[in-house]
């Protein structure tokens, strides 16, 4: 399972400030709401980063439980709940063999692509059988992945993106393989931060992250006991998955047996 190293830890939020949080958060509140879980039901916030989306989640009113097995994420997620005066409380554990003492929860929650980073289905098999133990009969997932069909037809083999504050620039260059007998991506990052013309620190990182076909997670969902609710293109309900559709959100119900 890959995990970021310290360096790129630290520079993550930076990396996705633009990213829409409260707005994702919004949407799956209302899909949890369409399912029948209601605020302030109980919510396990999976591989949470640095407490993001479980922050803006708990805004939407519900009691967040996140999670993570990066004690470098935990520690910026700390950070930023203590900052926002949050009651978030926050977990260090792995999703393959999640324990937070049986089934407590309403709703789960893995976004951001996370579940692709277990790459294999004996490694995701485990943390959605996982999940479906910490949910209470008909409790709720939420979760994000990326889409297959978008990934083999639209990658990029070499991107680069530029931060520039006051302070400091910052440049990821990220090189990207594909290996499409495993469904995985191996993304190469080579990150350059830059300060009054002085290069300060290079640091250089590999992730691998799995993307899937919407069948293939729905195989993987059916064999934990999840039942699928619904498939959307992203964060919206009204677009229909197609073959640009880079991140597909499923909403799946614990079955009761």
């Amino acid at each position: 399972m890959s995990s970021y190293g310290e360096g790129h830890v630290a520079l993550y939020d930076s990396f996705y400030a633009d990213k829409h949080y409260e707005d994702e958060a919004v949407f799956v509140a209302d899909c949890l709401k369409i399912a029948g879980v209601c605020p302030p039901a109980r919510l396990l916030e999976l591989a949470c980063g640095t407490a993001r989306h479980a922050v803006a989640l708990e805004r939407q009113g519900f009691e967040v439980i996140g999670v993570d097995a990066s004690s470098g994420m935990l520690a910026c997620a700390r950070a930023r709940c203590e900052a926002a005066g949050s009651k978030v409380v926050l977990e260090h554990q792995d999703l393959r063999s999640l324990n937070l003492g049986g089934p407590s929860a309403d709703a789960a929650t893995c976004l951001f692509d996370s579940i692709g980073y277990l790459q294999t289905n004996e490694a995701i098999g485990s943390a959605l059988l996982a999940i479906a133990r910490h949910l209470r009969a008909g409790g709720v997932l939420v979760l994000e992945y990326w889409h297959a069909p978008a990934m083999l037809r639209g990658y990029e083999p070499v991107r680069v993106r530029r931060w520039v504050s006051a302070e400091r620039e910052i440049i990821r260059i990220s090189e990207t393989t594909l290996e499409p007998s495993r469904n995985v991506a191996i993304v190469a990052y080579e990150i350059l931060e830059i300060r009054n013309g002085e290069l300060v620190c290079r640091i250089r990182e590999t992730q691998t992250n799995r993307y899937f076909l919407v069948q293939e997670m729905e195989i993987l969902l059916r064999q934990a006991g999840f039942e699928i609710l619904q498939h959307c293109d992203g964060f919206s309900s009204n677009g229909t998955i197609g073959l640009d559709t880079w991140h597909v959100v499923t909403v799946a119900r614990r079955c009761n047996s």
